[in-house]
C-alpha cells in the first residue's frame, strides 16, 4: 500500500515539476527512491514468507564432490 502511494506521489510531483515547479523535481526523486526501496523490501518479505510456508526451498550450498581443490589450480595438478 505504501508502494502504491509513493508511486502516485512520484507521478504527481513529476506532473508538478513539468508544470514549472522546480522544487518538485527533488520531491519526485525522493518519492521514486522511496518507492524502489519499498518494493525491494516488499519482495524480500514475500520471499521470506514463501520460504517459511515451505513453498520454496533454500538454495543448496555449493560443495565440491571431488574433495578439496588442489593448490595452484588446474594447471598445477597436471
Amino acid at each position: 500500500m505504501a508502494w502504491g502511494y509513493l508511486v502516485y506521489a512520484a507521478i504527481d510531483f513529476g506532473t508538478a515539476a513539468r508544470g514549472g515547479n522546480s522544487s518538485a523535481w527533488s520531491f519526485m526523486a525522493l518519492a521514486c527512491l522511496g518507492a524502489m526501496a519499498c518494493l525491494f523490501v516488499g519482495l524480500l518479505l514475500v520471499a521470506r514468507l514463501l520460504r517459511a510456508l515451505g513453498i520454496t526451498s533454500p538454495p543448496e550450498s555449493p560443495s565440491s564432490p571431488t574433495g578439496p581443490r588442489p593448490v595452484g589450480g588446474k594447471r598445477a595438478a597436471r
